[in-house]
């Protein structure tokens, strides 16, 4: 049952995928009253795996926008719409200060990381390809500079050795849910202060491409192992080329042996030589044919895997 002084709270809530779902969920329960939610279309080219916040904003008959910029338009459909406080949930885009200072009881979002380590984008994905061992989802103030604001709380998230981002994802989504709910009281009170990060110990992260899951088969069977790892289902993939054809590697693990980087070491079961160490390949793909067993792609014994597309 929803409290009945978190009814007199007005919100407007920037929200998409599963964590911008289920904590808008967090906040009906609780008995907010939601003036309009703001998510983003789905791109028809990106693998949709999580859960919609568009369906869950609609089946409860709430505003819903999806606009490609937040501009003039919004910023005065928000200033009318009175809000006490902003919530932003995995939303993909930076929001204006000038929205951020229309609500009066603050503003604030979870962020997919333990700030102030990896501010920024796709930082997830990031964790898992610089071989972390824990991320976490941090709750804080949102301020002109985006993942800069005071901490009100964070929660771990443990990385196995062989997790996937979306692993981690998944992982990610119950943790912000939990740290919300714990949070939603103080938030809702205005007594959410929150702690100043410790900037010296900031690092930042950009957005990655499709292009940048090239393999380098010079580097370590670990760091291509979390490359793998990091970029596998639903993002694009790590890939490679043969002869000029393009071949994808979905899963991949590190094991025994030695040879030229690149090199196939064996064909059953596949195994593809790197700068310190050799990559047994789970599952890969050609780009023009169905997702199979590695030891089912036609590789054999002495092929050169390399990074260029062009071969003889």
């Amino acid at each position: 049952m929803g409290n009945k002084k978190h009814l007199e709270k007005r919100a407007v809530v920037f929200a998409y995928s599963s964590i911008g779902r289920d904590c808008l969920e967090e906040l009906l329960a609780a008995g907010v009253d939601v003036a309009a939610v703001f998510t983003h279309e789905d791109d028809p080219a990106e693998e949709k795996w999580f859960r919609s916040v568009r369906e869950l904003a609609e089946r409860g008959g709430l505003l819903v926008r999806a606009p490609e910029k937040l501009g003039e338009a919004e910023t005065a459909l928000i200033r009318a719409l009175r809000p006490d406080l902003i919530f932003s949930f995995s939303y993909r885009k930076v929001i204006p200060v000038s929205i951020l200072e229309l609500a009066p009881l603050g503003a604030f979002n979870i962020h997919g990381a333990l700030l102030p380590r990896y501010r920024g984008r796709a930082c997830v994905n990031w964790a898992v390809l610089n071989g972390e061992t824990e991320t976490g989802v941090t709750l804080h103030h949102m301020v002109e500079r985006v993942d800069e604001g005071r901490i009100v709380d964070q929660e771990v998230v443990p990385i196995d050795p062989n997790d996937t981002a979306h692993d981690v994802f998944k992982k990610m989504i119950p943790a912000a849910q939990r740290m919300l709910r714990r949070s939603l009281s103080s938030i809702l009170t205005g007594t959410a202060r929150g702690r100043e990060q410790d900037e010296p110990r900031a690092t930042y992260f950009g957005r990655r491409r499709a292009e940048d899951g090239l393999i380098d088969w010079r580097k370590t069977a670990g760091e291509i192992h979390n490359l793998v790892r990091a970029v596998t289902h639903p993002f694009p993939g790590a890939f490679t080329f043969w002869r000029g054809k393009k071949l994808f590697v979905w899963e991949a693990r590190p094991c025994g042996g030695s040879a030229a980087p690149g090199v196939v070491t064996s064909s059953s079961p596949l195994k593809v030589a790197a700068g310190d160490g050799v990559l047994r390949i789970e599952r890969g793909q050609w780009s023009d044919e169905e997702e199979t067993k590695g030891d089912e792609l036609g590789l054999l014994v002495g092929a050169e895997l390399t990074g260029e597309a062009a071969g003889p």
